[in-house]
């Protein structure tokens, strides 16, 4: 009897281990029937858990029949299901429902070694976004700033950068570059404008140089967005405010719910939209016009298609940057005054973007993507007036004409043992940029007195790199190297009068350089409350073509070295705290194209900026109150140097030392939903030894919507209290007319007042 209870007891417990089981499974919108990546599943006995991949897929070991799984993603209602035994994929859907910050979970897993997932996704779901500016302005520390009408790229400020517009912060749109190299206004010049606010499904961002997915220009940082697939609804959105603002939106899905069920989505949006830009004396009469579609389809049961065509164009005037003691001398009767009239600029772009994922085994994604784009630009300014040329002007007109195409492959495998799982990837792509021309000419009035600079510019950059992702219990390493090459091409076709000429006269065409940067990123997860990290890189930018050139190829690539400590917290279940000690070493500071022409102009070479350091401490807070009030706070510190410059006169020009944003938003049952928020930017240096000042501001924000299921009205109020604040600041040496000498001052673009402008929307 004995022995026979021995055995029964031991098949029994032999049953119960041999029935453990990995489940696999994906997880999708219940509307949409999209792929959710990023999702928490969690066995709810084993408190084992995993996140789904790009596909929505998830595989979680050691999990026995009838154990509860939890499914939770950030602005989903939290779905349980009990777990199968068989060797068929679980088909999960989950349900939107509110952002509740006690479902979020600090996991040892993590798909880019950042935290922002959560901090986006609160953000893009909290925060009220108006316009491209305002997804910008989502990330935490994040600043910008427009100096020459809407539609110009904005200028870029984060982690003590004045990263002017994009040469230190590199910015995508579903994996296609918005950062253009060489460009004729600036280094990395990044115009998101053709990217329609309603169209984006989640970004995604990073500090520093720690990615090993991410190359040139992502020294400060980057930040990606990805569109939406396919829509829940069609919508209509109509806006009007103040300064004769209108705009008309407008998103409709093309394809039918059978279409749906067979993985095929289609929709398309536009967007037209006019303002005057504020209270200017010379209104912007700012014009653009969006056009976006997408379309995904399967191929088979193992491959995902995905085709999406957009197109852009602006036009605008600008009133540009005005001295300080315009307004106090008289130039112009208000701090909305012109000084030259003739200010403005045209830009199109159109882009096609084609990503194939193929799902080659359980373990093993292979990601394909090619892209295109076509741009044109044209901006005409003025910021020095008659200091360089006192009778006709110092007016001058940058152009250009580019081609940029790329393409880019990524193989990500994963493997596991017990408690170990490897992820391994390997990505090769390229990208070359035509531009043909680009130029820069003195003009009056927009017509063109000389050239200053004509030529070719063409650009290639082919690069590689692996990681490779080790989690283990509480600990995660990653470890990856990135290798870029790059071609740089000048051909000059400035006639002989160019006024610089000689910077390009007997100088080699083509310079080539690679780097190598290598990543190190550890995490320790003590428990859902508790992790800290430690991230550690080498990254670098790209310098102008028409500066390396020029310098013979010295300083192509100037490399910065980086280390982030950081903690992410929840001391209390809807508190979540993630804050970082940072630091970066840039090999050479970034020099400007634009620092060439004006230079140039004078008959002078170009010398690189000299090596600088920043350091800093950043802190995000998110903090729901109740079911209904949510309250957000981001503070940013700074102190940036530049190292081969005295004491005193090491200040990096118009570099941030402190920003801070937070709000309070509210979402009632009934339908109410808006907010409070504010932005404050501290005085900082205009120039080296600080005996100019760039001011601050505190600009306080407000909306209100009311949402129901078929419609949405609501009214916002950029500066609510009409605070005088200047948007943009920069130091120039510039004479104004009927001035006997010139003036080195900051000059000035003044920010808008109290701005209201109403909202309907209709759902279908």
């Amino acid at each position: 009897m004995y022995k026979i209870t021995f055995l029964i007891s031991f098949f029994l417990l032999s049953l119960h281990v041999f029935s453990q089981t990995t489940i696999t499974g994906k997880i999708t919108d219940k509307n949409t029937n999209e792929s959710i990546e990023a999702a928490i599943v969690k066995d709810l006995k084993t408190n084992k858990n995993t996140l789904t991949n790009k596909n929505g897929e998830f595989s979680l070991s050691n999990t026995m029949p009838s154990d509860t799984i939890k499914i939770s993603f950030i602005g989903y209602k939290p779905k349980y299901v009990v777990s199968n035994d068989t060797a068929k994929p679980m088909s999960i859907s989950i349900e939107r429902g509110g952002v509740n910050l006690k479902e979020v979970v600090i996991t040892s897993h993590s798909n880019n070694l950042t935290t922002t997932k959560t901090l986006s996704l609160i953000d893009l779901d909290k925060r009220p976004v108006k316009s491209a500016q305002d997804l910008l302005r989502l990330v935490p520390g994040l600043f910008i700033a427009q100096h020459q009408g809407g539609g110009k790229a904005e200028q870029i400020f984060l982690r003590g950068f004045d990263a002017d517009h994009g040469s230190d912060v590199s910015v995508s749109v579903d994996g296609l570059p918005v950062n253009m190299v060489s460009h004729a206004h600036g280094q990395g010049y990044a115009d998101l404008h053709f990217l329609i606010p309603e169209t984006v499904a989640g970004y995604d961002f990073g500090k520093g140089a720690y990615y090993a997915s991410k190359g040139d220009l992502c020294t400060a940082g980057y930040v990606a967005y990805n569109t939406i697939n396919q829509l829940d609804k069609s919508m209509v959105k109509l806006e009007g405010g103040q300064f004769n603002t209108g705009r008309l939106m407008g998103m409709f899905n093309l394809l039918n719910d059978k279409a749906k069920e067979r993985g095929q989505s289609a929709y398309i949006a536009g967007e037209t939209l006019y303002s005057d830009g504020g209270p200017f004396q010379l209104p912007e009469h700012f014009k653009r016009d969006n056009l976006f579609g997408k379309f995904n389809t399967n191929l088979g049961a193992n491959n995902r298609l995905t085709i999406t065509l957009s197109t852009l164009y602006s036009k605008w005037q600008s009133a540009g940057e005005l001295p300080n003691r315009a307004l106090k001398e008289g130039y112009i009767s208000s701090r909305f005054g012109v000084l030259d009239s003739a200010q403005g600029g045209y830009t199109t772009r159109t882009n096609a973007n084609i990503k194939l994922v193929s799902t080659l085994n359980k373990n093993t994604i292979w990601e394909n993507q090619a892209f295109y784009s076509h741009y044109y630009f044209n901006l005409i300014t003025n910021f020095t007036f008659h200091y360089y040329y006192p009778t006709a002007g110092d007016e001058f007109g940058q152009h250009e004409n580019r081609d940029m195409a790329g393409y880019k492959s990524t193989i990500t495998h994963k493997k596991e043992w017990g408690n170990t799982i490897l992820t391994s990837s390997f990505s090769v792509g390229g990208k070359y940029d035509h531009t043909h021309p680009s130029w820069l000419a003195h003009t009056y009035n927009g017509s063109i007195i000389n050239l200053l600079q004509l030529g070719k510019v063409r650009e290639a950059n082919a690069n590689m790199y692996f990681e490779e992702t080790l989690e283990r219990g509480k600990w995660l390493f990653n470890a990856g190297a990135r290798l870029d090459y790059f071609n740089f091409n000048y051909q000059d076709l400035a006639p002989a009068s160019d006024s610089d000429a000689n910077i390009f006269s007997g100088q080699k065409t083509t310079q080539n350089k690679e780097i190598i940067c290598p990543k190190l990123n550890v995490q320790y997860t003590f428990n859902p409350q508790l992790q800290l990290y430690v991230k550690a890189g080498k990254g670098f930018h790209s310098n102008d073509a028409r500066v390396v050139i020029a310098n013979e190829g010295f300083q192509i690539l100037p490399p910065a070295y980086g280390l982030d400590l950081g903690i992410n917290w929840k001391p209390a279940p809807r508190l979540f705290i993630n804050t970082a000690l940072w630091y970066l070493y840039l090999k050479q500071e970034f020099t400007f194209g634009q620092d060439l022409s004006a230079q140039g102009a004078q008959g002078q070479a170009v010398q690189p900026g000299g090596r600088t350091v920043r350091k800093g401490i950043d802190l995000s807070v998110r903090y729901q109150i109740n079911d209904w009030l949510f309250g957000d706070l981001n503070a940013d510190l700074a102190d940036p140097k530049c190292i081969d410059s005295a004491k005193g006169h090491n200040y990096l020009a118009l570099a941030p030392t402190f920003t801070s944003t937070a709000g309070l938003f509210f979402n009632f049952k009934s339908g109410w939903n808006g907010g409070l928020s504010y932005r404050y930017l501290h005085d900082r240096a205009a120039n080296t030894d600080y005996s100019l000042t760039a001011l601050g501001y505190f600009v306080t924000d407000a909306s209100v919507n009311y949402t129901k299921k078929n419609y949405q009205i609501g009214l916002s109020i950029q500066n609510l209290f009409s605070t005088v604040w200047n948007e943009s600041q920069f130091e120039y040496t510039s004479q104004l007319k009927n001035e006997k000498a010139p003036v080195d001052e900051v000059s000035y673009t003044p920010g808008a007042p109290f701005f209201a402008k109403a909202m309907v929307t209709v759902f279908f």
